[in-house]
């Protein structure tokens, strides 16, 4: 059994099926993005890997262990992180006490969280900002908060939400730096993204949705040479060269 896996995934809310039947599996160490049209289901994936949203069918595997039916807490504790496409800090709270709330989830003592959360805002580059007020911070290192807040709940497996959705060009190649030092500090990461710069330049392997099933999976050169793809993203017209 692979160190990830999603088995026929559905998921369901009233007569609209969001997900249907997609399964997938993601090798340790490496990067798996996921990609498609607003709407076809992305994040709704995320939310029933983290149990937000319970199954309408199939099986989610971490480390050979099932967890579809476990709480939400007890997945993040098993060792998956994630990050939200909507950032929403702790306002009142600084970017420190932020990040000190993820390494909570490991440990009760102040002083070990405080060190913890220095650390992960050392790794992504937020230490002088440490201080600082949650709500004062620019939509970049509210980004990079959300990351960090994710990354001191100790993953093994990172699942991010759109965290270059906003950036300009600097501010992306950033993310995109702070990601493959992610993925180089042994974290295995699920991705979901629109900015296909990103995409293309870290994933080892793409999946493409469209109306909550797979379309496309392959390698990112693959992906941007399929004609259902290219369909799915800019029209019928378009693939066939009119």
């Amino acid at each position: 059994m692979s160190y990830f896996e999603v088995k026929n995934l559905v998921k369901k809310f009233g007569g609209l099926t969001a997900v249907n039947d997609v399964s997938f599996s993601i090798e340790k160490g490496k990067i798996f993005g996921l990609i498609g049209p607003n709407g076809s289901g992305k994040t709704t994936i995320f939310n029933c890997i983290n149990h937000y949203y319970p199954l309408s069918g199939g099986k989610i595997y971490f480390k050979e262990k099932r967890i579809d039916k476990l709480p939400t807490y007890e997945i993040c504790k098993l060792g998956i992180g994630r990050t939200f496409q909507i950032v929403k800090p702790l306002r009142r709270m600084t970017t420190l006490e932020n990040v000190m709330s993820g390494a909570f989830l490991k440990t009760s003592n102040i002083t070990k969280a405080k060190d913890k959360a220095l650390e992960v805002l050392d790794f992504c580059d937020l230490f002088r900002h440490r201080h600082f007020p949650a709500k004062g911070l620019t939509i970049a290192n509210k980004k990079r908060l959300e990351i960090a807040r994710a990354l001191a709940t100790e993953p093994e497996l990172l699942l991010l939400d759109e965290v270059a959705a906003g950036l300009n060009p600097k501010e992306t190649e950033t993310a995109m730096e702070i990601i493959q030092k992610i993925r180089s500090s042994g974290i295995t990461i699920l991705i979901v993204e629109h900015v296909m710069k990103v995409m293309m330049g870290i994933s080892d392997r793409i999946m493409v949705i469209n109306f909550g099933k797979e379309i496309a999976r392959g390698t990112p050169q693959e992906i941007v040479n399929n004609q259902e793809v290219i369909k799915a993203y800019l029209g019928e017209s378009y693939a066939q060269g009119k």
